[in-house]
């Protein structure tokens, strides 16, 4: 099945004039699933791949010139072309699009791959909306990243193409991100992404289940919201640190730094009697951090289709379950569960999101979030089957979200050749 965007770059004429074939990549929004706002802090992180996509289309033309076009732009009535020469240029800057591209392109060229790059033409067009916490910057760069790599045969791998992607986003874009939505959009599928002692990856099997995205339509911008909660909880360890009402143990664990203490290892137990003597926002980040990682680490046993028992269960969310609670169900609790510690501890939602959630779940979703950053952006729900996620996006829609979708599990970053005459053929993955 062809989709929208897929469908608006075929009739682009620019294509047509490339001499020499084109290419098309993509690569899928995600949904931020467990553990939101834990990859700054380097704890495991669990996103899930949607069915909506990047796609970036195009080919070699003569001369140093990358040509670039947005469809995605210019239907929002925003500027939607970007032109520069591949060995001179800088970035422009002011959330300009095309920035996006030519931080892939510097990228590649610090990591050595400038002699093999021509000048492009390419076109972008997008299902994933932007700034709706379904990390659309993300798949627009994963897409870019793999149109060059598959265009001129650079042979990256999975982990390089992830990796380069990020380094563009927090290197050359300057945004404090985590690496949850480069890895996410590169790997799709559902996967456990862990930092320490070094960076890998855990892809589950379990993925019968559907994903309904809610759009608030509310922007948010995660270059706002990253740093203030990185220097609050910053500011509450180094509270702890100098509390010598602490044992020493504890204090030996924490550090001064968010990414450089080691969360695994500290409980909620011990740290909990001494949060009421630091800053009461600190603590509530560093409460959010401790409780956020406990119940991904019970949703994972199920995502590996691991016995699970209902009362471990019942302990993480604080509340009587079923005793023949099935998995899914036991899924959808700690989604629920994970949202109410983004909203009361680490103040991330808005009375709009709010309202667009509790209509999901009255409509029967299994749990339901913020997918993202928060302060705007998407709510996602999980729910068996299609049809009853096609009820609840009603529902979603009926309290206010602007538009929505219901998704299975998307595959990760793959590129084939393009023919504009039959459309898109399987050939390069």
């Amino acid at each position: 099945m062809v989709s929208e965007a897929e469908k608006n770059i075929l009739l682009d004429d620019g294509l047509k004039q490339i001499p020499h074939g084109c290419i098309t990549a993509s690569s899928p929004g995600r949904a931020d699933f467990l553990n939101t706002h834990q990859d700054y802090k380097l704890l495991p992180v669990v996103p899930v791949a949607l069915e909506l996509r990047t796609y970036v289309a195009g080919g070699i033309v003569d001369g140093d010139d990358v040509i670039v076009k947005s469809l995605t732009m210019k239907r929002v009535d925003e500027p939607g072309e970007d032109r520069f020469n591949l060995r001179s240029f800088s970035l422009r800057g002011g959330g300009w699009f095309g920035d996006y591209v030519r931080g892939i392109v510097s990228t590649l060229k610090k990591r050595g791959f400038g002699g093999s790059l021509r000048g492009v033409y390419l076109v972008i067009d997008s299902d994933v909306p932007i700034a709706a916490g379904l990390a659309s910057s993300a798949a627009l760069e994963v897409a870019v990243l793999k149109f060059f790599d598959s265009l001129f045969n650079l042979g990256l791998s999975r982990m390089e193409l992830a990796e380069m992607a990020y380094e563009a986003e927090r290197n050359e874009l300057k945004i404090p991100c985590g690496r949850l939505d480069q890895y996410g959009a590169t790997y799709g599928g559902i996967m456990k992404l862990s930092f320490r002692p070094r960076i890998s990856i855990e892809e589950f099997s379990f993925r019968n289940f559907s994903i309904v995205i809610a759009d608030s339509g509310i922007r948010h911008s995660t270059a706002e919201i990253h740093p203030v909660r990185q220097r609050e909880i910053d500011e509450g360890l180094t509270q702890l640190i100098k509390n010598h009402h602490a044992p020493q143990t504890l204090r030996n664990k924490l550090k001064h730094l968010h990414y450089e203490t080691p969360w695994e290892e500290i409980s909620e137990e011990e740290v909990a009697p001494f949060l009421p003597n630091i800053d009461e926002r600190s603590a509530k980040r560093i409460l959010f951090t401790l409780k956020m990682q406990r119940s991904t680490e019970v949703a994972i046993k199920i995502l590996r289709n691991e016995p699970f028992k209902v009362r471990e269960v019942e302990q993480t969310v604080g509340k009587r379950l079923p005793e023949n609670l099935d998995r899914l169900s036991a899924l959808g609790e700690i989604v629920d569960y994970q949202h109410l510690l983004l909203r009361d501890l680490y103040d991330l939602s808005l009375l709009k999101l709010e309202r667009i959630r509790d209509a999901m779940k009255q409509a029967g979703s299994l749990g339901a979030k913020i997918s993202g950053a928060g302060i705007g952006g998407a709510i996602i729900a999980v729910c068996g089957t299609r049809t009853q996620g096609e009820k609840i996006l009603r529902a979603a829609l009926e309290a206010g979200a602007i538009k929505g979708w219901v998704s299975g599990i998307g595959t990760g970053a793959e590129a084939k050749p393009l023919n504009i005459t039959k459309g898109f053929r399987r050939g390069i993955t």
